[in-house]
């Protein structure tokens, strides 16, 4: 393939556009490697509106490496509540240990050693290497992708192994030298605010005459995308079992795993054939350890995740043989029943509690 001038026309009409109408982002008033570590592993699969005030209370409250290292992983958790993905929190609260204790609390600055580090990928590493570094390497995720795709009309399905390399190809050709970490950006901002998913802004693109889908008049098909998987969906069971001084009893998550770390209600999956009343007495069981009394279905929860739904059924439960105890040596705890918002809790969870809290 034919290799592109240092400043490829593409280059130096995205890099003009981007000085003139680049988003006023909290993350890009600073090029601290730390702040940037943390913006860029918020916006995993997140909403730029979304991170913006996770951002700022995250860095208020941990202002350096060493703040997040030396806080309990609970407190990361806290502070992560609602933003999702909690995986994202729990790598980064152990990658900041990691750099605390190898690189005197310095993120690295190779993409080898800093793909060694939880929660940092490809993409990841990239991003922080342009914007906080100053290197010559390109970021690709799903705006850039699309950007990429349209600007030469691209046939292959996105996310293909195909499409994929021929797209960092390209992207490998048209990113600037001198402001690798400018150029990245604006290839994110112009996929998500301009050439978007649906029903691009043709008009408004800088790029519009160096387009080849918008030239072949395929700006709305390309790129071809993957056929979507159907979402599988689970019913799962929460039970709340008050003791008689109306704390209400909660356990802990396994550190790893979906919500990992996160406190929940007791209770678990409800199998194929099994009825909500025996789903709770086993999953109560086996969770810790006591057999209960289903006595009053209170509430159907649903949630969605990204690869599946949820239907939670709520019921009030009670005791009737043993004492809580975790075989699997997970924290629960007897919680006073205005207290529970104060762990760190899933969205599904808090959407029991006020269903709790208006019964």
């Amino acid at each position: 393939m034919k290799t592109f001038l240092s400043q490829h026309p593409i280059t130096a009409k995205l890099l003009r556009w981007y000085g003139r109408h680049s988003r006023d982002l909290p993350w890009r008033h600073t090029r601290d490697p730390y702040s940037t570590w943390i913006s860029e592993i918020m916006l995993q699969q997140t909403q730029v509106e979304t991170v913006i005030p996770y951002y700022r209370r995250f860095l208020a409250r941990f202002p350096s490496v060493n703040a997040v290292a030396e806080a309990r992983a609970d407190e990361v958790l806290k502070l992560w509540e609602n933003l999702g993905y909690y995986s994202r929190a729990r790598h980064l609260h152990a990658a900041a240990k990691k750099i605390v204790a190898r690189w005197g609390s310095r993120l690295p600055q190779t993409r080898k050693d800093l793909m060694t580090l939880p929660g940092i990928g490809e993409y990841t590493a990239a991003a922080i290497l342009s914007i906080a570094f100053g290197q010559c390497v390109t970021a690709i995720d799903g705006n850039v992708s699309r950007v990429i795709s349209r600007l030469f009309a691209l046939r292959n399905p996105l996310g293909s192994s195909e499409s994929r390399q021929h797209v960092r190809t390209l992207a490998d050709q048209l990113v600037s030298k001198r402001n690798p970490g400018h150029f990245n950006q604006a290839l994110m901002d112009l996929g998500a605010t301009i050439c978007t998913p649906r029903t691009p802004s043709c008009l408004s693109c800088p790029l519009r005459g160096l387009c080849k889908a918008k030239e072949l008049g395929l700006q709305e098909q390309l790129p071809v995308a993957k056929k979507r998987r159907i979402l599988s969906h689970k019913h799962m069971t929460a039970a709340i079992i008050l003791d008689r001084k109306k704390r209400v009893l909660m356990v802990q998550r396994p550190a790893s795993g979906l919500l990992g770390g996160l406190w929940k209600f007791p209770g678990g999956e409800r199998g194929t054939r099994e009825s909500v009343k025996g789903a709770l007495r086993r999953t109560v069981r086996e969770e810790l350890g006591v057999s209960v009394r289903v006595e009053k279905a209170l509430a159907v929860v649903k949630h969605a995740y990204t690869h599946f739904r949820v239907t939670f059924h709520v019921s009030r439960c009670s005791i009737e043989q043993g004492r809580p105890r975790s075989p699997e040596g997970r924290r629960w705890d007897w919680v006073p029943l205005e207290k529970p918002r104060r762990l760190a809790l899933s969205k599904a969870e808090r959407k029991i509690l006020d269903i709790l809290s208006q019964s």
